[in-house]
């Protein structure tokens, strides 16, 4: 999250074209919830329009259980120069979830959340279509799934209730107006889970972390295309660690973000509590205008460039050792 200066500047500022940029579909549903704001877009637009903006969304009982993949997915975005605007936790609740969905994909490009037993229900009740069973996705769990040591006699030809429930995993939303192609994507050879894709834009991949880190990052050549960087340079992030405490740096910081918006650049300023040391950061997509800036920023908050925050803390000083009587 970026500090209160950069929030200052975005109301002095007008940030450059493809830097926290707002979708055609977000302006729309800022001015309406409704029915009418989800058909602006067609399902093949969302599908195909530039990737500037993304959102997580995160089901409740994934929290409960200590695990969530928003933080992979936030470096995801922005190794690929892809603004993560939204990380929500919601209710593991089919409304919940339904009105999320809806709302996400009228405001952002790029939507990730993962399945369990009523997502894929939810979503498709959320955009009017049926469950259907993914030939594809069915015949490689056949062929790529191991067997399991606590069905010995299962038999993929035998109705059984552990048959069924395999079933229910391939059973994906599906629009039979659209390319079925478009809908679920085999990002890696070796794995038979799809990534199901709804209304062009909500990306529904499993919740464990091996298996989400892997689609996730298997996806990149599929949407490559679409980034507002096609090289994928991403976004880059500077570091300065300052000695000064941030109400000291406050003004000039506040009146640099101001100069740098328009380029594009955001400021941060990080309080280090129990440091010697707090973190001033510049992010934006033009390197070489951030490292422009490093000399005057060093100097005007009597810092030093670090590559990581927290390399230059010095060892804690503990008092000398007493003779006990």
């Amino acid at each position: 999250m970026f500090s209160r200066l950069s929030q200052v500047a975005r109301h002095l500022s007008k940030p450059r074209p493809g830097f926290g940029h707002t979708s055609a579909a977000a302006a729309a549903t800022s001015r309406s919830n409704g029915p009418a704001s989800r058909i602006m877009a067609s399902a093949d637009e969302r599908n195909s329009r530039t990737i500037n903006t993304a959102a997580c969304l995160i089901i409740g009982d994934e929290v409960l259980g200590g695990k969530t993949n928003s933080a992979y997915m936030a470096k995801w975005c922005f190794s690929l120069g892809i603004n993560l605007k939204r990380v929500e936790v919601i209710e593991d609740d089919e409304e919940e979830i339904i009105e999320a969905v809806r709302r996400m994909s009228d405001r952002y490009d790029f939507v990730v959340t993962r399945h369990d037993d009523i997502t894929y229900q939810s979503i498709a009740k959320a955009f009017g279509l049926k469950l259907k069973l993914h030939e594809e996705a069915y015949e490689r769990m056949k062929r790529l799934s191991k067997p399991r040591k606590s069905e010995p006699e299962f038999s993929w030809d035998v109705e059984s209730p552990a048959r069924t429930a395999r079933l229910r995993m391939v059973e994906l939303p599906t629009d039979e107006s659209r390319d079925l192609s478009k809908q679920a994507l085999f990002v890696r050879d070796d794995l038979w889970v799809p990534i199901s894709v709804v209304n062009g834009n909500i990306h529904i991949l499993p919740g464990v972390p091996s298996l989400f880190e892997r689609l996730l990052e298997g996806l990149r050549p599929f949407i490559v295309d679409r980034l507002v960087d096609p090289e994928g340079k991403g976004i880059n992030r500077i570091i300065i660690s300052t000695p000064m405490a941030e109400s000291a740096v406050a003004g000039y910081l506040t009146e640099l973000a101001v100069k740098v918006g328009p380029h594009g650049v955001k400021v941060g300023s990080y309080p280090r509590w129990g440091k010697k040391t707090n973190s001033v950061t510049l992010v934006g997509r033009d390197l070489a205008y951030l490292e422009s800036l490093v000399p005057e920023v060093v100097e005007k908050v009597n810092g030093k460039r670090v590559v990581v925050e927290g390399e230059d803390d010095e060892p804690e000083e503990l008092p000398p050792p007493t003779l006990e009587k």
